[in-house]
């Protein structure tokens, strides 16, 4: 079976959120069930050396974004493991950020048009072409209108994966003519129109084979108006074609055993190597070097839908508990001066570092007893996963992927691997903060919830046979 996997952004090479993490953990799993899994991504990046060696040109060519002849480079290479292309146009792609430009939608039209022409110049033919979130949405589109009679694309089927239903590329109905080659009666017969746009999202829904969400309970959620941003009709009706699967985790870079970014490696024998990791934490933060203070801790971007606005309506009854608080992101600055605030009030116990900085996350990660996600609606989540990997205790909302993941702790039947609250309520947060605050009293029961945390099911391997299912099922309609 070939898969071939179309993402804006792919770690090691580009990141700006989970979709990154997805590109290239799924794809290496989906490699080792034996599935002939390759990666395509727009060329945003310049390779670091080592691996600028090793790149392959392989065409040059042209396509056609609507009256414009566009360049194409295709190149590609491969990193640990899996084969990745890239699409090289320093016109679209050699910018600051990967989004929120003037241009998104020719930008993306450009990129689905010239993913599928480049499947004329690989030694590679897909059988199913698994497309993600909006950036991709036309692909199902161009294909059906421009490529179906050709012979080397006639049997792709289509599988599209929405990692956040909230962004959506809606642009005007112009774009049919301008930059897809379509006329407007695709507009009118409703497949793409969306409240007098046009809707990448929503065109990758109609169009697709098969449609999947990243995680069982975002699955359900966006089949209702409060999450389904307007198209939970349009979901309510394709649900027989609508999958939840919930994403896993690379255990290769997600590893306390082997973590180069921390200073003691551990696992769940050695949990007392993770609490040298807090005491290092502490000092380099300020903090008082206590290793029976609890550290509690948010790795996240600072954004409403994040539940900072829960966190900010009750900050001083949480920093009145007798424990810490780590804080590491960047976004609204509401809330980016909301955190400065609150350091500058408890510098004892609070420390906000507002920036992008990886190793430190992974630091926090071992380091911390407790990490808080508070999400309003998360359709995955990866924060709480890395947390049981590292047997930091989350604390979740029950929603989306954080509610397929963490499973509250029981004491008189003696389960879970974190706590969690149902509705979105400051005060729920709370008494949820202090159980797990008056739990780390206990030692002994607590190391026991660690263990059972790190020893979580948080890897790809289940998840990408669920997937392959979905791909056997679409070829063989």
């Amino acid at each position: 079976m070939n898969v071939l996997f179309v993402a804006s952004e792919a770690v090691p090479f580009s990141k700006t959120g989970g979709l990154a993490d997805v590109a290239f953990a799924l794809p290496k799993a989906l490699r080792k069930e034996n599935v002939d899994a390759r990666v395509i991504i727009s060329k945003t990046f310049d390779l670091p050396e080592r691996l600028e060696k090793s790149e392959n040109h392989l065409s040059h060519f042209y396509v056609d974004v609507g009256w414009r002849k566009q360049y194409v480079g295709l190149s590609e290479i491969e990193y640990d493991g899996v084969p990745y292309y890239f699409i090289d146009n320093e016109y679209y792609f050699k910018r600051d950020g990967l989004y929120g430009h003037y241009d998104d939608g020719e930008k993306f039209s450009y990129f689905c048009r010239s993913v599928l022409e480049s499947i004329r110049y690989m030694d590679f033919k897909p059988d199913v072409i698994h497309f993600n979130d909006w950036h991709t949405g036309m692909i199902p589109v161009l294909l059906n209108e421009h490529y179906r009679h050709d012979e080397d694309y006639k049997d792709i089927k289509t599988v599209y994966t929405i990692h956040n239903l909230k962004y959506q590329g809606v642009f005007g109905p112009d774009i049919l003519s301008d930059l897809l080659s379509m006329g407007h009666d695709h507009y009118h017969s409703g497949g793409m129109e969306f409240h007098g746009g046009v809707s990448f999202m929503k065109s990758g829904i109609n169009f697709a084979d098969a449609i999947t969400t990243v995680s069982e309970t975002y699955a359900k959620e966006i089949q209702y108006p409060f999450f389904g941003e307007r198209l939970d009709g349009l979901l309510r009706h394709r649900d027989h074609d609508l999958y939840g699967i919930t994403n896993g985790l690379d255990h290769d870079i997600y590893d306390p055993r082997k973590d180069p970014h921390i200073i003691k490696k551990y696992d769940t024998r050695g949990l007392k190597k993770k609490r040298e990791n807090k005491l290092h934490l502490q000092k380099e933060l300020g903090l008082e070097v206590n290793e029976n203070k609890p550290m509690m801790a948010m790795v996240t971007r600072l954004a409403n839908m994040k539940g900072l606005d829960l966190i900010e309506h009750v900050m001083d009854e949480i920093m009145g508990l007798d424990m810490q608080f780590v804080v590491l992101g960047t976004g609204e600055p509401h809330y980016e001066k909301m955190m400065q605030y609150y350091q500058s009030k408890y510098p004892d116990k609070l420390k906000a570092e507002i920036q992008f900085n990886a190793p430190l996350a992974h630091q926090i990660y071992a380091a911390a007893d407790i990490f808080l996600m508070p999400s309003l609606f998360e359709p995955c989540g990866l924060g709480q996963q890395i947390a049981l990997r590292y047997g930091t205790l989350p604390i979740v909302r029950e929603t989306g992927g954080l509610k397929d993941t963490v499973t509250p702790y029981n004491a008189f039947e003696d389960e879970g691997n974190g706590f969690s609250f149902a509705n979105y309520n400051a005060h729920e947060m709370l008494h949820s903060i202090e159980r797990a605050v008056d739990l780390y009293r206990d030692r002994r029961a607590w190391n026991k919830l660690v263990q059972r945390a790190m020893k979580s099911d948080t890897s790809w391997k289940n998840s990408a046979k669920k997937y392959i299912d979905i791909y056997e099922n679409v070829m063989n309609r």
